[in-house]
């Protein structure tokens, strides 16, 4: 019984996922099955079309059927959540030869994802430092926040759009997706050495303020006072905004 019960959920599965490539179950009646394959692609494609607003917008109407089709016939996904799909069509585009996409698509995907992590990221935006007396630089600690992402590309992805698809990669786009103290959705266009401020928070093993800021001047070539002045003041702009967690670690 389990058996035959698991082969028949399986050939209802392949014939949903791929109609034209695989037979219809037998016995169940045509009138159900198109309900069902309509219920499986539009609750599939309404999450994707929610979550990549731009990129729909680029494709026709064909097109965009077709690309969210092949995603659901060819791709394994790991997760049962429906609100991992778009992380899900992510990981496919990121697997379709060039041939198939404009130059542009995979990083634009990738923003526009970004935007939806961010959405739905656990936990609080940082807290603003006050701290309730003076402490010197090697005594204070910086944390990316789990609510914001940094997202690097060689197109503009954030300029995307009906009039502005660009066919080469330009100058690197930095760029810093996070929830603000409303708990609204923005994105910060970074420099290049702000991004690499940015991604040494982020990456950097746990040490102080006066560490962090050392290692980069150390990096490009700088005096170490040229840098913590300037360093400081953005990692406290970048705290304010709810980017960059600051805390004591003075006892």
């Amino acid at each position: 019984m389990t058996t035959a019960l698991s082969q028949a959920q399986r050939e209802m599965a392949a014939y949903l996922r791929d109609p034209d490539g695989f037979s219809p179950p037998a016995g169940i009646e045509q009138r159900r099955l198109r309900i069902y394959r309509d219920l499986v692609y539009r609750n599939i494609e309404g999450f994707i079309s929610s979550a990549f607003p731009i990129l729909r917008g680029l494709y026709t109407d064909e097109a965009w059927e077709g690309r969210v089709r092949a995603f659901i016939q060819t791709h394994r996904c790991k997760t049962p959540l429906f609100l991992q799909i778009s992380e899900e069509f992510l990981a496919f585009m990121q697997t379709l030869p060039n041939t198939e996409l404009r130059p542009f698509e995979a990083e634009l995907a990738h923003y526009e994802w970004l935007e939806l992590a961010v959405d739905v990221a656990e936990g609080d935006v940082p807290g603003i430092w006050r701290p309730e007396e003076e402490v010197g630089l090697t005594a204070i600690e910086a944390g990316f926040s789990t609510t914001a992402r940094l997202g690097s590309y060689v197109f503009a992805v954030h300029r995307i759009g009906g009039s502005y698809q660009p066919d080469e990669a330009g100058d690197p786009s930095f760029l810093l997706v996070y929830r603000d103290r409303e708990n609204r959705v923005q994105f910060m266009e970074l420099s290049p050495g702000s991004a690499r401020l940015i991604q040494e928070v982020r990456d950097g093993a746990d040490s102080s303020v006066a560490a962090l800021l050392n290692r980069l001047a150390s990096e490009w070539g700088m005096a170490s006072e040229q840098l913590l002045e300037f360093g400081w003041t953005q990692l406290k702009e970048f705290n304010e905004a709810g980017i960059i967690a600051l805390k004591s670690s003075a006892v």
